[in-house]
């Protein structure tokens, strides 16, 4: 049996939230990239905003599948 990840949280407060933090985060991230594009700091920013979207994404995929067995429930 897979483990499937749990999400114990607010799905529309904890997407708005992780949302502005990956606004803020690619804001962040093409000021660094016009000022110092071969920066180190540059890939480890990059690597911030993928994990915040695969998040993103995870807590919306979790909210439609439950969504989706409550309507195939009725």
């Amino acid at each position: 049996m897979r483990a499937q990840r749990v999400w114990n949280v607010n799905g529309a407060a904890s997407i708005g939230q992780l949302q502005s933090r990956l606004d803020d985060l690619n804001k962040r991230l093409n000021q660094l990239e016009s000022q110092h594009p071969e920066s180190w700091k540059v890939d480890e920013l990059k690597s911030s905003a993928l994990s915040l979207s695969r998040e993103i994404d995870d807590i919306r995929c979790a909210e439609a599948t439950a969504a989706l067995r409550e309507l195939l429930r009725k």
